[in-house]
């Protein structure tokens, strides 16, 4: 059996550029909760992880999606129609006070049912999203989530064969 990764571990890509201090302040959120969140030990879904996590990112200026009614859930627009009404959005999990980092929590479903590029797809698709934060789980069912996650970010970046919107993404995996 692989050993399980009990460390939070974190990539930005493009590898090519260095984390910037507000996407560093994120990853410090999870660094802050990584006891109480971390793959080995716990079967929290994403929802109770985000739930852990939402004081610390509000702490540093994140709106945060606080249940699944339409009233708490953080619409991005995608689409603007007449006189600029919103014809489109996507829900994120959390996004930056200046819109510009939206943050997406992943649990068993990251890699299993392809959710990773669903959170990809919907954020290169977010008017004004610059980065996206997406955290998985390092270990789920014997499989290495975020190294899965890790691979297939690098060979999209490295191959340079799709190029994203995207200033980046930073991948954590708790």
């Amino acid at each position: 059996m692989k050993e399980k990764t009990t460390t939070l571990r974190y990539q930005l890509f493009p590898r090519s550029v260095g984390i910037t201090d507000e996407l560093l302040s994120i990853v410090k959120c999870f660094e802050t909760v990584h006891e109480d969140i971390k793959s080995s030990g716990n079967k929290l879904n994403s929802d109770g992880v985000l739930k852990i996590l939402r004081p610390h990112f509000e702490a540093v200026g994140c709106k945060v999606e606080t249940g699944k009614s339409k009233a708490e859930k953080i619409p991005v627009p995608v689409l603007f129609g007449l006189n600029n009404h919103i014809d489109k959005s996507f829900g994120a999990d959390a996004l930056s006070k200046d819109g510009k980092i939206v943050i997406e929590v992943e649990a068993g479903r990251a890699v299993m049912n392809y959710q990773f590029l669903k959170d990809i797809f919907q954020a290169c698709m977010m008017h004004g999203v610059e980065f996206l934060v997406l955290a998985v789980r390092n270990s789920y069912l014997e499989s290495d989530d975020f190294q899965r996650v890790h691979t297939f970010l690098e060979t999209l970046y490295i191959s340079n064969r799709l190029a994203l919107p995207l200033k980046g993404i930073v991948l954590i995996g708790y």
